[in-house]
Order: structure tokens, then C-alpha cells, then sequence
């Protein structure tokens, strides 16, 4: 079978490899589609901090049923989705019923290979049941699931002032799934492109483009009071920390990226907001399913966040030209 693959940083290939054979337990899916995220294009810069090389990447999956187990719930042809994610099951965090916070967590395409390939196995409890979706749709549930998971952790409510920092396709999603909760939803960028997107194509009416004007701006929306919760999905450690500036008294940080380094925050603010800092890693299967219901009942624009198609064995070369045009991609997708 064809796989892609990050031999090392800025280096990537397509590469023959055995296909997989199913373990017992596992279904064999046939890959048909490739969601392009932030972590691939960290992964391709040699910048993603829990990785070796080689990798194949690839975790927002779509594809088909190919091989089921016997016994098993789902059937040849059956479409679905990918939860990538794979938990140990016995660890503190999975005891407690956090598997997206697994001591011994294997993620697709980052701690393993993923799904940059024609066919993957994977446990039966990583299948989402499709039925209902496009190919293109079922790709996307999971970098909306991230989302969609930050704003289940932070509780947001709904008339909640809400700033979204980053508006990438997590910011994105984390913003979409605030909005569903009834909050009122700002979204910041340092560019205009993306915030441009936001606002004509996803209904985000309130932007604002980062700069020296920017700390003003939010004063004014607010009346000084600033936010009840604020989200960065920026994965930039300056951003992270400044971010703290725009809670509320009383409000909520949440972290949604992840950058390597230390985080730090002047104490004075951080107590005397009394702020809660809440990190937000992956998702867990509810929040596919949320994502899921969102799309079916089309409570989101779905389509719209699709902005780039290809063929997963161009990625070589298209890659480095969708990290370049990254101004105007939200959410690449690739095909096998």
C-alpha cells in the first residue's frame, strides 16, 4: 500500500509498505480521506514536542469499513470516522474516565503512525459510525471535537462574553461550539485573512485583528470587564500569557494549544482575578458524538470550513505550499 511519510523534518515521501493485518479486535479500514491540521504542520517543521521520526501522520480520518472482526457492530462499506486517540484503559486518567489524558496515550499520526495511508487498524472502539456524513464531513469531526472538548471543560454558559485567541481551525471550532452554547463570541488574529473568513463565512460578527489597538478594543466591547472565559489556540507561549490580561474577575483561561516550553503569568494577576486556569487536551468519544449531532443537524457551516482539496500522493510538494498559503486555509483535505 502507499503511505506518506515524514522521514524528518521538511523531508516527506511517499513510500510502499505492507498493508495492515487486523490484531484480534481490530477492523481494517480503508482511508479515503485525510484531515491537514496544525500538528501535521508542526510535525513537517520538526517543532511537535512528543515525536520521532519517521512518522506517518495523518489523524482526522475518514475511510470504510474494509475487515470487521466477528461479532462486530460495524459492516463492510460501512462509513466512519476515526477516533485517534488510542487509551490504555487502566491508567489514573483512564480510571476517571479521561482516556484523552491517558498516562500511556498512543495518538495517530504522532506517537504511532496514523492514517496517511490507503489502509489502518485500529481498535473497534476508535470507530465512529459515519452514516449521515460525507466523506469530507466525517474527516473534520475531529479537529471539531477539540472544540467542541475545551468548551465542555470550560462550562461556558449561555450570554457568556467569550474571546477566542487564534483563528486557526481550532480556534474555530472552539468558537463554534462557545456559539452553540449561547455565548457571545469575539475571535481574535493577528490576520486579517482569517478573521476576514470568520466573519463573511462563519458568522463570527465580532473580530478583532491583534495590535498595539487590540488591549483598547477589547476594554471597550466589555466595558472594562473583559471576559468571562478566554481561549488560546494560538500554541505560542507569549500569546498564552498575555491571554491572561482579558479574563474577567472571576473568569476562566482556558488552553487549548500546546507549545513546548514554560508558561508563565504574572502572580498579581493571575490571584487577583482569582482566575482559573483550565488546560483542554483532545477529546473524548461524547465530544465526537457532539460534533457529529452538530453536523448532522447542521448547526454548523460545515461545509464552509472546507477550503483545500488534493490527492494524499501530491502532499510531498503541496504541503510546503499549504504551510506557505496558510493566510487562507482553514481546513486541507486530502484524498486517497
Amino acid at each position: 500500500m502507499k503511505a506518506v511519510v515524514c522521514l524528518k523534518p521538511f523531508d516527506l515521501a511517499v513510500e510502499e509498505r505492507p498493508a495492515p493485518v487486523p490484531a484480534q479486535g481490530e477492523v481494517l479500514v480503508r482511508i479515503r480521506r485525510v484531515g491537514l491540521c496544525g500538528t501535521d504542520y508542526h510535525i513537517y517543521g520538526g517543532r511537535h514536542p512528543f515525536l520521532a521520526y519517521p512518522r506517518v501522520m495523518g489523524h482526522e480520518l475518514a475511510g470504510e469499513v474494509e475487515r470487521a472482526p466477528p461479532g462486530s457492530s460495524f459492516q463492510p462499506g460501512q462509513r466512519v470516522a476515526i477516533n485517534p486517540y488510542l487509551a490504555c484503559g487502566t491508567c489514573i486518567a483512564c480510571r476517571k474516565g479521561k482516556p484523552n489524558a491517558c498516562v500511556n496515550i498512543r495518538v495517530l499520526g504522532v506517537h504511532v503512525d496514523g492514517g496517511m495511508v490507503e489502509w489502518l487498524s485500529v481498535p473497534e472502539s476508535a470507530l465512529l459510525d459515519a452514516d449521515g456524513l460525507t466523506l469530507e464531513q466525517a474527516a473534520m469531526i475531529e479537529f471539531l471535537a477539540i472544540g467542541a472538548h475545551a468548551v465542555a471543560r470550560s462550562a461556558v454558559a449561555a450570554d457568556e462574553r467569550v474571546l477566542v485567541v487564534g483563528a486557526g481551525p481550532i480556534g474555530v471550532a472552539t468558537g463554534l461550539f462557545a456559539r452553540l452554547n449561547g455565548a457571545r463570541v469575539t475571535m481574535v488574529d493577528t490576520r486579517a485573512a482569517r478573521l476576514a473568513y470568520a466573519r463573511d463565512r462563519l458568522g463570527f460578527d465580532d473580530v478583532v485583528e491583534a495590535g498595539p489597538d487590540m488591549a483598547a478594543a477589547l476594554t471597550a466591547r466589555t466595558g472594562g470587564e473583559m471576559f468571562d472565559a478566554v481561549f488560546d489556540a494560538t500554541g505560542s507561549l507569549a500569546a498564552m500569557a498575555q491571554s491572561l490580561a482579558y479574563v474577567a474577575h472571576g473568569g476562566k483561561l482556558v488552553l487549548v494549544g500546546v507549545a513546548p516550553g514554560d508558561l508563565v503569568f504574572a502572580d498579581p494577576e493571575f490571584h487577583k482575578r482569582e482566575t482559573t486556569i483550565i488546560a483542554s487536551r483532545n477529546a473524548l468519544a461524547k465530544d465526537f458524538e457532539r460534533v457529529k449531532d452538530a453536523i448532522v443537524s447542521r448547526r454548523i457551516p460545515i461545509d464552509a470550513l472546507h477550503t483545500h482539496s488534493l490527492d494524499a500522493h501530491d502532499l510531498p510538494w503541496r504541503l510546503p505550499e499549504l504551510i506557505d498559503e496558510a493566510d487562507h486555509v482553514l481546513k486541507a483535505i486530502a484524498s486517497f
